[in-house]
């Protein structure tokens, strides 16, 4: 069982994880195609940024975007190590979901790339009914990255 909290970004362990995150996404990724967001970034007044924590201890980390009243997007989602396969990611994109239909929007879309390292995320997001689509907001499309939506509309 999880704790999911909103994040300031303040603490220790997610700007850890955060960075992590980012080296991660750097190392992996080719320099034209890393969309992920610094910590400025992620204090932008358009995202809310939610924290998972078993006790004491970080799990993952994740944000929406709002893209528009109705669109939101995923952003900046990052499982620990220490909890890879133990549903903290799962805990956490299951907040978002919730709190973008609270928030009235009818679908969120994902940016990420095409490498084994984006494999149990793209699996996670396809078992909550992300399906593959087009390229949305200032994304480019390249041959590294893929994109996916979920029509809150249709899943329950």
């Amino acid at each position: 069982m999880y704790t999911i909290r909103e994040d300031d970004l303040e603490g220790e362990p997610v700007r850890a994880l955060l960075a992590f995150h980012l080296a991660g996404m750097q190392a992996g990724s080719p320099p034209d195609s890393v969309f992920a967001l610094d910590l400025s970034g992620l204090k932008h007044p358009a995202i809310t940024v939610w924290t998972a924590w078993r006790g004491d201890e970080l799990a993952c980390v994740g944000a929406l975007r709002t893209l528009s009243a109705r669109h939101g997007e995923i952003k900046s989602m990052r499982v620990h190590p220490g909890f890879a396969g133990q549903g903290a990611g799962a805990a956490i994109l299951d907040h978002i979901i919730a709190a973008a239909r609270t928030r009235g929007m009818v679908r969120l879309s994902l940016e990420t790339g095409r490498a084994p390292a984006f494999e149990a995320a793209i699996r996670l997001y396809a078992r909550r009914g992300f399906l593959p689509g087009d390229a949305f907001g200032d994304y480019p499309q390249t041959a590294f990255n893929q994109f996916f939506h979920l029509d809150l509309e249709a899943v329950a």
